[in-house]
């Protein structure tokens, strides 16, 4: 019995060392096509997909999709909450809105006839005036914070405002809203009368 066994060929009869050259060759190339092509597929898609987000940055970019700061809705706050406690307290402009009134009424009491004329000209033009120019205020100060409270409804959905902003905000509403009562108190607040002398 024969146990000698003949290697199984690797490649085909060929007749001439040129010719196991020319297999040899082929051989060895096809693998190395295979991996330039595999390589260059996948340097393709990594600069295909690097360009989509590059793309994506840039339509997140131009939407505004970025969560806004909250910066313009806190000053709008704290300009409310400021101009209700100016409205209160009184202003500077509102004190010399009524000490014109006052000066006026100097004049005119003068030619007045009664007493209730005369305190009506001293006082009552100079208290109105006053009161009105900072129930002017309170209601710029209310119509501010309520914009800066309803802004988030008409945007985008799901976006709130910080927690300090809706915070000085109800409180620059309260504030706006006594100022508007306060000058509603003083507009129908009866002036006082001069007992009459008999």
């Amino acid at each position: 019995m024969d146990t000698s066994k003949t290697p199984a060929p690797t490649a085909p009869e060929a007749d001439s060392p040129a010719d196991l050259t020319k297999v040899a060759t082929n051989e060895t190339a096809a693998p190395a096509a295979a991996d330039t092509a595999a390589t260059e597929e996948i340097l393709d898609e990594e600069l295909a997909a690097d360009g989509d987000d590059d793309l994506d940055d840039d339509l997140d970019a131009l939407a505004g999709d970025e969560e806004p700061s909250g910066v313009a809705a806190g000053a709008s706050a704290i300009v409310a909450a400021g101009l209700g406690l100016i409205a209160l307290s009184g202003s500077w402009t509102s004190r010399v809105i009524g000490e014109r009134e006052t000066l006026k009424g100097q004049i005119s009491s003068a030619n007045a006839t009664s007493s209730a004329d005369k305190i009506e000209a001293l006082y009552g033009n100079a208290w109105h005036m006053t009161a009105l120019f900072n129930g002017v205020l309170s209601a710029i100060a209310l119509l501010i914070a309520v914009f800066v409270l309803a802004r988030p409804a008409f945007g985008a959905p799901g976006r709130t405002l910080p927690a300090w902003v809706r915070s000085v905000s109800w409180a620059a509403v309260v504030v706006a809203v006594i100022g508007v009562l306060a000058f509603v108190f003083v507009r129908v607040l009866a002036l006082p009368t001069a007992p009459s002398v008999g």
